[in-house]
């Protein structure tokens, strides 16, 4: 499945051979890419592009806007997380964290106690002028968008991750320009030739039926326009790195 030549075009790309399919090399997963000047969208895989599943730590975007609109956070650098002294299997949340450092290592404890400042209501209203997935927030407010055993995350396609995404590139979103910089800024990635890379990872690890979620959500800019994307592999041990090396190596080979 070739990238559709008005996107090639639009984005100043050119693809001597299909960099998506190549990228997952037939494991189980879809991916959209859009155009988010023209809305034209190539999905690999379509029926799992529009299948509703957990966002997991995608959500941390969201999480950060909503918590920068309402007033709670200030900045990339301020004070985020303070380490309850409680040892976590993941080591960089045993320490004090900085936002941005708290959205690069996505400290689930951190996040969840921003949620349950933010408060369920004033989240639940955010969500709905977002119109994010399915807005079932039934789970808890400060659990959400994890899955878990008994639990039932709130849900959003890979479509509606890239929608909302190039809405979000293209400030077409209910936030503040001040909101849209912090954001922006703690959303970057990394530099890729032409393309800056700006994102965010998630996954559930293995779930007790053997399944697993592994997102990597953003959109990459360039001199000649935007491409929002949203990857999502679903086999039984991937990770968020796993999906975001699999867009690293889609926009290396384009």
């Amino acid at each position: 499945m070739l990238l559709p030549l008005a996107i090639i075009a639009a984005a100043g790309l050119i693809a001597p051979e299909d960099p998506v399919a190549k990228a997952f090399d037939g494991r189980p997963g879809a991916l959209v890419l859009t155009d988010c000047a023209s809305g034209k969208t190539q999905r690999f895989n379509p029926a799992l592009c529009a299948a509703r599943l957990p966002p997991c730590s995608t959500f941390k975007i969201w999480n950060t806007a909503i918590g920068l609109e309402a007033g709670i956070l200030k900045g990339a650098d301020q004070p985020f997380y303070k380490w309850d002294g409680k040892i976590r299997s993941i080591d960089t949340w045993n320490q004090d964290l900085k936002l941005r450092e708290a959205y690069a290592v996505s400290c689930v404890p951190g996040y969840q106690a921003l949620a349950r400042e933010i408060g369920s209501e004033r989240m639940d209203e955010w969500l709905k002028k977002l119109g994010y997935g399915n807005l079932d927030t039934s789970a808890g407010n400060d659990i959400f968008w994890l899955p878990g055993p008994g639990r039932t995350p709130i849900l959003i396609s890979p479509d509606e991750q890239a929608q909302l995404l190039c809405r979000l590139s293209n400030g077409k979103v209910p936030f503040s320009k001040k909101t849209l910089a912090v954001l922006q800024d703690i959303m970057f990635v990394k530099t890729m030739g032409r393309w800056s890379l700006y994102g965010k990872t998630g996954s559930s690890g293995k779930l007790p039926d053997g399944s697993a979620v592994a997102w990597f959500v953003g959109y990459a800019v360039s001199d000649s326009g935007k491409l929002a994307f949203a990857c999502l592999l679903t086999g039984g041990n991937t990770t968020g790195k796993d999906a975001r090396s699999l867009v690293e190596q889609v926009f290396a080979n384009l």
